[in-house]
């Protein structure tokens, strides 16, 4: 009986578990993948090395999902850009991914697809008749691959852009779903659809057409009565538009660098419901532009023309407007007040940056009731003088981008105190000065992310705002004078730091962070500071979260000891986070030594800096291996140090490396043949160290490196140095020398000499020249008196010298 109930109960915990446990994946949709990426790779690629046939959980492979929650099908690939170009056109059997039969999301975009080959019938399509997004982009289709999507009549989304299809491109009524469809970077003329594409909401045809074919194209579009998005930049119209009045849906339009002149643009007048316009880049010198008919317009991006301040007398008029960009469009001096902002009341976005702009814009912005404004971007312009008090009437402003300008900026950031919402203040490149606090005064705002940089040596003071809040995500005092003991203190107090930047700010002391610090860095820049001793290997235990590193920057300090693993991770470099998403990270910039120059990075191109410079410090000991781990980083230098130990063989792994420069070391032994691997380095220095051997192969970028990234190596050879490597040439064959036998007892020798018998009769015959040649001198007096006295000395001197050449091997004989 209790054995019975011991059963029944390991029974109920089986049900009860198998409504949590996952199921992980199918072994029919496994075997499938499995032979989907021996296709990829065929005849000899390696992409998808987590796809492994001893694994039996698909679902938890790489570029896969699952429904988890239920049947634990695969309902996405997203298999963009993972086959190797070098392999070829691709003729992918469309066949294998019938088993997948709950795909939803399928990406092959960028692998050089030619075709998609299938089997005759439908009922293998039908297979796929989940499949609602399709990503075919960058591939080399041409237009049969319309042919072979009749069948999927589940589709919502169709990309395929930057292929090969030309001409007049017929969309099959099948396609019935469609909502989004993307044909740009292809050279089209026409489209052609029938009455069942009514559900095509957006269409993409930028970078198309030519001008000789344009008006034929636009006069197609007249198909999709029921457009709301359409993008047709970088196409040469010449303002040749006219036919898209007949788009009466349409709410979203970009027509960015299309050519377009002022009677063109009336046509915007026919799209009442017209509520997003992008024209950036249309023409050298914009005209004015009638607005007035544009009421409901939300967005208008006019950036990259060269517009005049009467501008904002038409802009003024659309009481609607949310998002205004206008970047780069020549504006200077004053903003006319009474034709400017007074009107845009539901203004939420506002881009003036880059022009010429001087400070009297605050006093339009401060007059204006901009209650709404949440970003407001002003860099790059002419502003002067201490930020101004209306900056306190934008109350809902969460970011305020002031930098590379001349304004006089407080570090306490007083004037910015009431606005409770701010979380991005950009004041970098100005000037930034010492302020007192007043100690009755707490900042409102709860800043995520400040950038103080100055341009120059700014006077700096510990700014004491940062005691009432502590959520800062990024932070850059670069060149302000905070000297002390502020990286503890700023680390120990803001658990969300991942970006931080701390140049030449006179920070002293020993390398210490907080022992029971919860950091996230994604960023670290510390150079050029006073940072001295070594870095205790506690730190790692610490803060294990410190692997996350992408970018570490401790050069020019006075820092010793060893690299310790933990300051390079052993852990690939990880991908950037979205949390940046939060922020305008086109707002955001550094400065980083890449490619032997100190260089300043801005924009979205931020996320894909990874490196590590910790040169011009004091490290000793061999380089790590370990370092050969970080796959993705881009930029290494470890020069001006005093490391020994040769290169270490793992850097022909950092397959994405630019710039290596170890230059200024101790290193010895060779260097790695297998560095030629690295295809994207640009810059390669290991002058002044002790290397020998011969200098890589010149290959690929090997090729292109020149002496004096090898010079002062003493025992280097080989191009580009002038020193020629001298092939080691084969030994001479040593002659075999005659045996001297040693054995006393051995009377049969074989053909060797006994030395004993030798120096017998050796001396035996020296003593019969002797005596003749004594009787022959006393025959002849004549000799007696000339010869004999010479033939004495000759003689002596041939025997002391017979005597110690020979007396070593004498003694072994028994002669002493």
């Amino acid at each position: 009986m209790g054995l019975l109930l011991q059963m029944l109960m390991v029974l109920v915990m089986m049900v009860s578990l198998q409504g949590w446990l996952p199921l992980g994946c199918l072994e029919e949709e496994r075997i499938a993948l499995l032979h989907l990426k021996d296709a990829l790779n065929h005849p000899n690629g390696t992409s998808l090395p987590s796809w492994r046939k001893g694994d039996a959980d698909c679902c938890s492979w790489e570029l896969i999902e699952c429904n988890s929650s239920s049947t634990g099908r695969v309902t996405m690939l997203n298999l963009g850009s993972v086959r190797n170009q070098e392999l070829g056109d691709w003729y992918l059997n469309a066949s294998l991914f019938l088993p997948f039969q709950q795909l939803n999301t399928l990406s092959l975009s960028d692998n050089r697809i030619a075709v998609l080959v299938e089997k005759k019938g439908s009922y293998e399509q039908q297979r796929l008749s989940n499949l609602e997004h399709l990503d075919l982009g960058l591939n080399h289709f041409d237009n049969s691959i319309l042919s072979f999507l009749e069948g999927f009549s589940s589709l919502k989304s169709l990309y395929l852009g930057y292929n090969k299809l030309e001409g007049l491109i017929d969309l099959k009524e099948s396609l019935s779903n469609l909502e989004d469809l993307d044909l740009s970077g292809n050279n089209i003329n026409k489209l052609v659809a029938s009455r069942g594409l009514s559900n095509l909401s957006a269409l993409r045809l930028e970078n198309i057409t030519t001008y000789e074919s344009s008006f034929q194209l636009l006069q197609s579009l007249g198909a999709f009565p029921n457009l709301t998005t359409l993008y047709l930049s970088y196409n040469d119209f010449r303002g040749r538009i006219s036919a898209l009045q007949n788009l009466s849906s349409l709410q979203s339009l970009y027509l960015d660098r299309c050519s377009l002149n002022e009677h063109s643009l009336r046509i915007f007048g026919a799209l009442p419901s017209l509520k997003h316009l992008s024209l950036q880049e249309l023409s050298d010198t914009l005209p004015s532009i009638d607005f007035l008919f544009l009421k409901n317009l939300e967005y208008l991006d006019l950036s990259y023309n060269t517009l005049n301040n009467s501008i904002f007398q038409a802009i003024g008029t659309m009481t609607s407007l949310k998002i205004l960009r206008l970047q780069s469009c020549g504006l200077d001096g004053r903003i006319p007040t009474a034709q400017g902002f007074l009107n845009l009341k539901n203004l939420e976005f506002l881009d003036l940056s880059f022009n010429t702009l001087d400070n009297t814009i605050f006093q339009t912005i401060g007059l204006c009731d901009l209650n709404h404004l949440q970003m407001l971007y002003m860099h790059d312009n002419d502003l002067s003088g201490f930020l101004p008090p209306c900056l306190a009437n934008l109350t809902s402003l969460q970011q305020l981008d002031l930098s590379y300008n001349h304004l006089k900026i407080p570090m306490s950031l007083s004037p910015l105190y009431n606005l409770s919402k701010l979380k991005y203040f950009d004041g970098s490149s100005n000037e930034i000065y010492a302020e007192e606090d007043d100690h009755n005064l707490s900042p409102k705002f709860q800043l995520e992310h400040l950038l103080l940089s100055c341009r120059g040596q700014g006077a700096g003071a510990f700014p004491k705002f940062l005691y009432h809040q502590f959520n800062l995500q990024y932070m850059d005092l670069t060149n302000i004078q905070i000297k002390g003991k502020f990286l503890n203190w700023l680390i120990e107090n803001n658990t969300y730091l991942q970006d931080l930047y701390l140049e030449n700010c006179s920070l002293s002391g020993p390398f210490l962070l907080p022992k029971n610090s919860h950091v996230n860095l994604s960023f670290l820049s510390i150079s050029m500071n006073y940072f001295q001793g070594q870095i205790p290997s506690e730190i790692g235990a610490h803060l294990p979260r410190l692997d996350q590193l992408t970018l570490i920057d401790l050069s020019h300090n006075h820092l010793s000891g060893n690299i310790l693993s933990w300051m390079i991770s052993t852990h690939h470099f990880p991908q950037q986070n979205n949390s940046r998403d939060s922020v305008s990270s086109s707002q955001q910039s550094f400065e980083f030594t890449m490619k032997n120059a100190s260089l300043s990075y801005r924009g979205d191109i931020i996320q894909y800096i990874t490196g590590i410079d910790f040169s011009c410090n004091n490290f000793t000991g061999e380089i790590p291996p370990e370092i050969g781990n970080l796959s993705m980083i881009k930029v290494l230098n470890l020069s001006h140090n005093s490391l020994t130990g040769p290169i270490p063989p793992t850097f022909s792994n950092l397959k994405e490396i630019e710039s290596l420069d170890l230059s200024y070391n101790k290193l010895d032994g060779e260097i790695p043949p297998r560095l030629t691997e690295l295809f994207f380095l640009e810059v390669f220095n290991v002058a002044h160290n002790n290397l020998s051997g011969k200098t890589p192969a010149r290959v690929a970028q090997f090729a292109t490196f020149e002496e004096s990234c090898y010079k002062d190596n003493p025992f280097l050879c080989g191009e580009p140095l002038p020193k020629i490597c001298v092939t080691a040439m084969p030994p001479s064959p040593t002659p075999t020398p005659i045996p001297i036998s040693t054995n006393k007892n051995n009377e049969d020798n074989g053909g060797f000499i006994d030395m004993k018998v030798f120096y017998v009769t050796f001396g035996a015959a020296y003593i019969m020249v002797l005596l003749m040649m004594s009787v022959i001198l006393c025959i002849n007096s004549y000799w007696q008196q000339q010869a004999w006295f010479y033939f004495i000395e000759v003689s002596i001197n041939n025997c002391y010298y017979f005597i110690v050449d020979n007396l070593p091997i004498l003694s072994k004989f028994g002669f002493s």
